[in-house]
Formats: structure tokens, C-alpha cells, sequence
């Protein structure tokens, strides 16, 4: 018979997963919008930590993200990526990346910082991404861009890179 204490500690024993989500948002010229944590060096997408101990979903975390970080509560479009990334000093991250859609002029007037995260934001071109997002993250965002460009489902990613 399996008692709540073997059961507790069989979930402790269990393998670590961070999980985080985020929205990639563009403007009519199809540029994204970014944003400079304060945290860390370089620059992000909207989005962080899905709070799953509390019950939250990725769409919902990615909601709420955006929502504390630039002041937009928007409803998201479809899931464009799922990333599994490894890194060195943690365990690995599940980073889910949702549709943003293409803000109005209006809605970019309207952001407000999380003075306590974040510098500042920028709308960045394409062919741009990479200066700004090195590594997996700017392969995510490009693969993402490429999935609503072809009309495509949501890509399966692994480090930023297609998986098949």
C-alpha cells in the first residue's frame, strides 16, 4: 500500500523541469517587439516563469507575464513553438511561445513598464533578431515567425533548433 509520505518522496525523486512561456507580439510591419530586462544582460521576449505550483497554464502564464511586464492583457493567438532548452548551472527549460498577433499604434502607445524588471522595449526587424537574441531564444523567435508565414501549426523545437 502506497502512503501519501512514499508518494511525496517518489515526486521529489522526480527529474526538474523549469517551464516558461511567452507572446510574440509584432507591429504591422512585421517587426517584433522586445524588451530589456534589468536582470540580465541582452534582451527578452514578454513572458517568464509559468507559475505551475499555483495551478497555471502556459497560455495563462504568458498571459499574465505580459500583462505585469509591458501593462497588455491580450488575449493570445495559437501556440507557435515549444522549445526544449538545456543550460549550463540549471535545470532544462519548456519555453512555449504564443502568438501575440499585430499590435495597433495604439496598444505600443499604451506599454507600461515593470519599472521592476524591465529597462525598456523596441520593435526589431527580422533581420535583426539574432543581434538581439542570440542562441535558442532568436531561433525560437525565428522559427516562430517562419510558422506564420507559412500558416503552419506550431513547431517543435530543441535548443531553438526544428526537431524534424
Amino acid at each position: 500500500m502506497t502512503t501519501t509520505d512514499d508518494f511525496a518522496t517518489y515526486i521529489a525523486s522526480l527529474p526538474r523541469v523549469l517551464a516558461g512561456a511567452g507572446a510574440l507580439f509584432r507591429d504591422d510591419k512585421g517587426r517584433v517587439l522586445l524588451v530589456e530586462p534589468n536582470y540580465r544582460e541582452g534582451w527578452a521576449l514578454p513572458g517568464g516563469t509559468i507559475e505551475s505550483d499555483d495551478g497555471e497554464t502556459p497560455r495563462q502564464g504568458a498571459r499574465r507575464e505580459t500583462l505585469e511586464e509591458i501593462g497588455l492583457d491580450r488575449e493570445l493567438g495559437g501556440l507557435l513553438a515549444v522549445d526544449w532548452v538545456c543550460g549550463p548551472g540549471r535545470p532544462p527549460l519548456v519555453a512555449y511561445l504564443y502568438d501575440g498577433g499585430v499590435l495597433p499604434e495604439a496598444d505600443f502607445k499604451a506599454i507600461r513598464l515593470q519599472e521592476e524588471e524591465l529597462l525598456s522595449w523596441r520593435l526589431v526587424p527580422r533581420e535583426e533578431i539574432p543581434d538581439y537574441l542570440p542562441d535558442a531564444l532568436g531561433r525560437r523567435v525565428l522559427a516562430a515567425l517562419d510558422v506564420l508565414a507559412q500558416g503552419a501549426g506550431t513547431v517543435e523545437l530543441e535548443n531553438g533548433h526544428p526537431v524534424a
